[in-house]
């Protein structure tokens, strides 16, 4: 009866670690896609471009949440673009990085 409890137990530590991962690779990949976003308002491109998206994925690690990426981006921006459209495209891009990251997990 134990290895059942056991068994189950086990699936549930490896669906959340597996969920906690996909998350995780889905943040990741939509600071990269808001840098990119970002860094082409600023006149930003190739190399620059590059090394400025890692810059926004890198902002991700200074707190829990998605506030230090919105601060880093928003700093950056200035007047390129409103607080309402910086979040709305940090929306948007969730979604596009949950669509990309789950189509190569599949």
């Amino acid at each position: 009866m134990s290895n059942s409890f056991d068994d189950r137990k086990k699936s549930f530590e490896n669906k959340f670690a597996h969920d906690a991962e996909l998350q995780f690779k889905v943040e990741a990949r939509r600071n990269r896609l808001l840098g990119e976003w970002a860094g082409d308002l600023l006149g930003k491109s190739g190399d620059d471009l590059r090394a400025y998206a890692t810059e926004v994925v890198k902002s991700d690690f200074e707190e829990a949440g998605d506030e230090d990426v919105f601060r880093k981006v928003s700093g950056d921006l200035g007047s390129h673009a409103t607080e309402a459209d910086i979040r709305a495209k940090m929306a948007a891009l969730k979604d596009v990085a949950k669509q990309q990251v789950m189509t190569e997990t599949e």
